[in-house]
C-alpha cells in the first residue's frame, strides 16, 4: 500500500473518530438517553478502536493491517446502528463510519496480498 493510501486510510480513522465522539455526545442530550445508549457505546467503541488503528498505521506496525480489519467490523456495526437514527448527527456518523470501513478494509486486503 503506497504512503498516499495508508495517510488516507489514518485521516478516514481521525474523522470518523471525531464523528463517533460527536455523535454521542449530541446521543447524551438527546430527551431519550436510554433509547440511545448502544449508539453511544458504539460511538464510542468505533472512536476508539479508530484512534489505534490510525495509531498503528503511523508507526508501521506490522499488526496494522489485521487491526484495520477489526476497525472496519466496528465501523460498519456502528454505521448500521447509528444509520437507523434520523438525528443529523447519528446520520453524519454513519457516513463517517462508512467510509472509514472502506478504508480500513483496503488497507486490510491490501497487506494480506502482498503477504
Amino acid at each position: 500500500m503506497s504512503e498516499d493510501q495508508i495517510k488516507a486510510c489514518i485521516e478516514a480513522c481521525y474523522a470518523c473518530a471525531a464523528a463517533c465522539d460527536h455523535c454521542s455526545a449530541a446521543c447524551l442530550q438527546e430527551d431519550d438517553v436510554k433509547m440511545m445508549a448502544h449508539c453511544i457505546a458504539l460511538d464510542m467503541d468505533c472512536a476508539q478502536i479508530c484512534r489505534t488503528a490510525a495509531a498503528f498505521m503511523a508507526r508501521g506496525s506490522g499488526f496494522a493491517a489485521a487491526l484495520c480489519l477489526q476497525c472496519a467490523d466496528v465501523c460498519d456495526a456502528c454505521a448500521k446502528e447509528c444509520g437507523q437514527h434520523q438525528m443529523d448527527h447519528c446520520q453524519a456518523c454513519a457516513e463517517a463510519c462508512r467510509q472509514c470501513a472502506q478504508a480500513c478494509r483496503q488497507m486490510g486486503a491490501a497487506d494480506q496480498a502482498a503477504a
